[in-house]
């Protein structure tokens, strides 16, 4: 069985991030095959996955196995510092570039010289951190912050997302240049429920790893609770399973675990597919609403869905024009058109005296009434 596991660390015992992982199911194979083809080269890899599939873990064993496992690896959380220090913490800073900036310190890109860096939930960067970032990652050097000396730097980046980043650049969240830039080589971590195969193996390496920690022996699944197992649907992935097998085992220690003896959550996720036509895509979701506009006999049905899409498109955009036109395949002028005829945009005419001012295109749920 392969396996991988985090080092042993106290922050592990709060934190969501699975800490194993296995590669039984034929999913999770084809993966590791294409993990070991990637792994020798220097290509920046975006490992995309839900919370607690193994991100990082994937993340430690690319460095394992390419020409850098002799140096450092270092993991980075993005959603972990207040904006204020995102650039400090990712770059570095000179003494005295801002308050409490006692001394000058490296930061991440510098620590991982001649190894790996990792930065989890990429998604999270401020706009402002993202250009830098994309600069540091063409031109291999950072410049400290309140510096204006450029250190070389020498680091494979794996960057991993539990997001959608198309929907975050579509957004305005997430710079388009920059996505291309991590997303050399992308690896897909499927969901747990996704690769069942996978799900009895790393229960048994919880109960093993968990009887160790409590002293006891480890005891036996039985047959019920192998299926109980199997066909929850484990919102909460790795980490989640982790979480039932030691609670089992708090109160199950000298006897073999039945399906009673496993306290699941109710929060069950509906089974999926990978197919077009699947019952919960995009396309079925639309036809069930359009049929029921049909049933309930509304009048102006093309006005109706057209506006209702307008709306949400820019409120999903942020009020962003450009944004919203590119998401909905439309020109800035037409987009404008519509938006102002819906009541979406409201445009106020200059006055004809010099103190008046042009509220030029506001939302107008952000003009005063």
């Amino acid at each position: 069985m392969q396996l991988f596991t985090l080092p042993p660390s106290p922050a592990l015992a709060t934190s969501i991030r699975a800490t194993a992982q296995v590669f039984e199911d034929p999913r999770s194979q084809a993966l590791l095959a294409h993990l070991r083809q990637v792994a020798p080269s220097d290509a920046s890899v975006l490992i995309m996955g839900e919370t607690g599939t193994g991100k990082e873990l994937v993340a430690r064993h690319l460095h394992q196995l390419s020409n850098r496992r002799q140096g450092p690896f270092v993991a980075v959380n993005c959603g972990a510092f207040p904006e204020s220090l995102v650039e400090a913490e990712l770059f570095g800073h000179d003494k005295g570039a801002f308050t409490g900036a006692l001394s000058a310190k490296a930061g991440w890109f510098e620590e991982a010289h001649g190894g790996t860096l990792f930065l989890d939930e990429i998604g999270d960067l401020p706009l402002a951190v993202q250009v830098k970032l994309l600069r540091v990652l063409q031109e291999r050097e950072v410049v400290r912050l309140g510096s204006r000396k450029s250190v070389p730097i020498n680091v494979r980046v794996l960057a991993a997302t539990n997001v959608q980043l198309e929907q975050a650049i579509s957004a305005g969240h997430f710079r388009e240049d920059l996505y291309y830039r991590l997303n050399v080589v992308s690896l897909a971590l499927d969901p747990l429920r996704d690769r069942p195969g996978d799900i009895l193996p790393l229960a048994r390496h919880f109960i093993a790893d968990y009887s160790r920690r409590l002293g006891c022996p480890p005891v036996a699944l039985g047959a019920d609770a192998q299926q109980k197992l199997l066909g929850y649907s484990w919102p909460g992935n790795i980490r989640e399973l982790e979480n039932v097998v030691h609670h089992t085992l708090l109160l199950c220690r000298d006897r073999p675990i039945g399906a009673d003896d496993l306290h699941l959550s109710k929060l069950k996720l509906p089974a999926r597919t990978n197919t077009p036509d699947a019952d919960d895509s995009a396309e079925a979701l639309l036809a069930r609403a359009f049929q029921r506009l049909f049933d309930d006999g509304s009048s102006a049905l093309h006005g109706l869905v057209e506006q209702a899409l307008l709306r949400a498109a820019y409120r999903y955009c942020h009020f962003n024009q450009v944004h919203t036109a590119e998401l909905l395949g439309l020109s800035r002028n037409v987009l404008r058109a519509q938006l102002i005829r819906s009541g979406e945009l409201v445009v106020k005419k200059r006055r004809p005296a010099a103190a008046g001012h042009l509220a030029n295109g506001l939302p107008a749920s952000h003009l005063s009434r």
